[in-house]
């Protein structure tokens, strides 16, 4: 199974947040193995153990447990992730919710969930519950704090006279900051409930709170970014993705072998000789198609020379680059990186 993933915004966000609280940024991001370019761009994906790491780092260096919910509680998803954009621009509630469900992935992978969508709206006795689905255990618990207090702050900001939130239930025992909840969720919360649940004013589901006519064109540039990035991580979740990911540190090395690459994923050579074959390409096709990605990068970069990518491409020598180079685009590398100044 391959490492969950999460969109770097949250974590540039919440690091940003934590320094203004007095944290030290580079200790934090030495906590949680990242660096700046990694935050750079708020659809990088990062893993969820870092993020993981970044909260508990940013915890222990303010002293206070519930920074992440603070945090949530003070900052605009619209900012953080695309999926704000999309959730801003829905036309009601529970067409929001369908949006969340459908993008969720890209503010974080979550196999617990197992194909099912992670919120619902629940009518029950004449009250309306957002239900969220997510598997809690142990220090999880900051995932559905998180979830909640992001449905309570976007819906405070975004109607301030208008009540959303009534009353919470959660499977979680109380939390280390248990007396901070009634300033930051204003609402009763039941611990050790049998789900996790935000009931809210029945009100939203009625015409009389419909959301502001949204844009239907700014709509629809999200999601089609959205929808992209989508496709990128289903791109990335092939086999050939997880090859490429696992060769590209020893691109330079040049003549790989696929016995080895199979062994390290666990499975024989004939069995990923199969699966790439599903996949509609070769182990060698995959080779060298990765070299020219990474070849027209370095040299569109313009950081190394020729020579430089010929060596970072496992090229024992220059000519051989330069023939290569030469199949693939039909310019010699030198032409290329001179075009791409």
């Amino acid at each position: 199974m391959s490492e969950p993933m999460m969109a770097a915004g949250f974590a540039s966000a919440l690091l940003d947040y934590a320094v203004s609280r007095g944290a030290d940024r580079r200790v934090l991001l030495d906590a949680a193995g990242l660096d700046v370019a990694a935050l750079a761009d708020q659809d990088n994906r990062i893993p969820v153990a870092a993020y993981q790491a970044l909260i508990a780092a940013a915890m222990a260096a303010t002293g206070d447990t519930a920074l992440l919910l603070r945090h949530t509680l003070t900052s605009r998803l619209e900012t953080i992730s695309v999926v704000g954009q999309i959730v801003h621009h829905s036309a009601s509630l529970p067409h929001s919710i369908d949006q969340l469900n459908r993008y969720l992935r890209l503010m974080a992978d979550n196999d617990a969930l197992a194909g099912r969508d992670r919120f619902a709206l629940v009518q029950e006795r004449g009250e309306v519950w957002i239900v969220d689905h997510l598997p809690v255990a142990g220090p999880d618990y900051i995932g559905i704090e998180a979830s909640f207090a992001r449905f309570i702050s976007e819906f405070r900001r975004s109607f301030p006279d208008q009540t959303f939130e009534l009353e919470m239930q959660v499977t979680y025992a109380p939390p280390p900051h248990v007396d901070d909840y009634p300033e930051l969720f204003r609402v009763p919360v039941t611990f050790n409930a049998t789900r996790n649940a935000l009931r809210i004013d029945p009100v939203w589901l009625s015409d009389k709170t419909a959301f502001e006519p949204g844009n239907a064109y700014v709509f629809g540039v999200f999601t089609r970014h959205a929808d992209t990035l989508l496709q990128e991580l289903a791109t990335r979740d092939s086999l050939r993705a997880r090859i490429e990911a696992h060769i590209l540190p020893d691109l330079h090395e040049g003549t790989l072998s696929m016995d080895k690459v199979a062994r390290d994923l666990g499975m024989s050579r004939q069995t990923l000789y199969r699966r790439l074959r599903e996949e509609g390409v070769t182990f060698a096709e995959l080779h060298d198609d990765l070299r020219q990605r990474m070849a027209r990068d370095y040299l569109t970069a313009r950081k190394v020379s020729v020579n430089e990518t010929a060596y970072l491409l496992g090229f024992s020598e220059a000519s051989s680059f330069v023939r290569a180079f030469k199949r693939w685009t039909g310019q010699s590398p030198s032409a290329f990186r001179e075009s791409a100044a």
